[in-house]
């Protein structure tokens, strides 16, 4: 099989990571493959913050799960609740992925940036996982003003990054009727 196809069905959400940082000359990998990502008139709006300091991690998963405590979603809210959950998984790096306010198109610019990120940490047998839960970080501008973002760009995602603790299980079985071709 084709190589790329064979990563992208691979590729798993990885709850579960080892303590150990990955290494530099691997997120640099990671993060040049999220900027060759395709964009909207080419406007590559985009910004990555990378965070490696475990204390602003959990100062992130602990205000996403105050908020998330508190909304009317009961799936959402009970995940709040839940005391044993780290939204990052303890992971050792987490990337929050910003998009520029006044470009084309940034959210899905930026979700190409995050699917690269995630295809480019499995060929390295890197565990990564797309964190929608911290918008509600996002939410409070004091939250954002210590991401240090530039100016013009506002936070979407995050990905969790690191060493994987064990294998990962296969692929659930996907929906195959979700194709109509139109000849």
């Amino acid at each position: 099989m084709n190589k790329v196809i064979e990563n992208i069905k691979n590729r798993r959400s990885v709850r579960k990571y080892l303590p150990e940082q990955i290494k530099d000359e691997e997120l640099k990998i990671i993060l040049e493959s999220a900027i060759y990502a395709p964009t909207g008139g080419n406007d590559q709006p985009w910004h990555f913050t990378v965070i490696q300091k475990k204390e602003l991690v959990d100062e992130m998963n602990d205000e996403c799960k105050k908020v998330m405590a508190e909304l009317p979603v009961d799936w959402i809210s009970k995940m709040g609740k839940a005391e044993n959950l780290h939204i990052f998984y303890n992971a050792p790096t987490v990337v929050v992925v910003s998009g520029k306010d006044d470009a084309t198109s940034p959210l899905p610019d930026c979700c190409a940036a995050i699917q690269n990120m995630l295809l480019a940490a499995e060929s390295m047998d890197i565990g990564s996982c797309w964190i929608g839960l911290s918008r509600f970080f996002f939410d409070s501008p004091e939250n954002v003003g210590k991401l240090k973002i530039p100016e013009g760009y506002k936070p979407y995602y995050s990905v969790s990054l690191g060493y994987k603790t064990s294998e990962v299980n296969l692929a659930p079985e996907r929906n195959k009727d979700v194709i109509n071709y139109i000849n």
